[in-house]
């Protein structure tokens, strides 16, 4: 009997684990989304997984998208300060704008 009452009282710490965490919130709300679903999918796992965020992309260019999207941000970020800089740099040679006006 005390085995009994030990995996109770396991089960009922996960359970409130689970709750705090939001974990049965998150999976409540993405089963009644499939239960709410006019049209329910072919493959029920795929919707639980889409909803949840956990789905593995279908195509392997996806990935490489990523990893060219990041590189072309921290390019774009060196251009930006590139052009910072240079901006800095004429304004040395070139006079302001308020004395080309007044000649």
């Amino acid at each position: 009997m005390a085995h009994y009452k030990a995996a109770d009282s396991k089960r009922e710490q996960f359970r409130r684990y689970l709750e705090k965490s939001g974990v049965l919130d998150t999976l409540t709300k993405v089963l009644v989304a499939l239960y709410e679903e006019p049209e329910k999918p072919n493959s029920a796992l795929d919707f639980l997984k889409h909803h949840l965020g956990a789905a593995t992309p279908e195509n392997p260019e996806i990935e490489l998208l990523r990893l060219e999207l990041a590189e072309m941000k921290e390019k774009y970020e060196a251009i930006v300060e590139e052009n910072k800089k240079l901006k800095a740099k004429l304004t040395q040679y070139e006079p302001p704008q308020e004395e080309k006006r007044a000649e």
